[in-house]
């Protein structure tokens, strides 16, 4: 393999490896956020635990570890495809160097490796999860229908063989992070996000 992959697959795992949330709660708040809410390092649960300000802020510090570590190619002149790259940023998403290897779900890592491969593309994604988180209200819902929708898409609107691959494999893999908001789900108790169409009805009721 070519040495200049190999550093770009070490430098994608370790902008991965980023545990965004975590620094931002033990400095800016005091807190381990791991050990509040869902116990998970990402966006969501920075949300719940710190707040919209923190929580923002690491959504938009977590995709751009992605779309970093996908456009090395681009700054390299390398031929090869993007995606591969930025997958090596989702495995440090996951599986964090600096975070004893215990990471978040890698859905606004996977986010952010689309946008350095198709803006447009990016664009429809949003879309698709923000419809779909205002209405169902959960955040683990629109994650994992937005995945399977993009894989979808890759194959039967654009044709994008390699991307309808490398979707496919992230998808099932945010399924099985999400196996416990599948479990919650089923039970009805999984969290709702107070901005969509089924948390206003749930309230209304009440």
């Amino acid at each position: 393999m070519d040495s200049t992959i190999i550093i770009m697959l070490v430098v994608a795992y370790l902008l991965g490896s980023i545990p965004s949330g975590v620094w931002i709660g033990k400095i800016f708040y005091g807190k381990d956020i791991r050990q509040f809410g869902s116990g998970n390092m990402g966006t969501t649960n920075t949300f719940r635990v710190l707040g919209k300000k923190a929580g923002i802020i690491v959504l938009l510090v977590d995709m751009l570890k992605g779309t970093l570590a996908a456009c090395q190619p681009y700054l390299f002149g390398s031929h090869i495809n993007v995606l591969i790259i930025g997958c090596a940023a989702v495995i440090g998403h996951v599986f964090p160097l600096f975070a004893r290897f215990r990471g978040g779900k890698a859905v606004a890592t996977s986010a952010g490796i689309l946008l350095a491969y198709s803006p447009l593309f990016f664009l429809v994604a949003w879309v698709i999860f923000l419809t779909t988180l205002y209405l169902s209200s959960m955040v683990s819902i629109a994650s994992m229908v937005g995945m399977t929708l993009i894989t979808l898409l890759s194959l039967f609107f654009f044709h994008d063989y390699i991307l309808t691959l490398i979707a496919l494999a992230l998808t099932i893999f945010v399924f099985y992070r999400h196996k416990g908001n599948i479990v919650r789900i089923r039970s009805g108790q999984e969290n709702l996000v107070p901005f969509g169409l089924v948390y206003k009805r749930h309230h209304q009721k009440k």
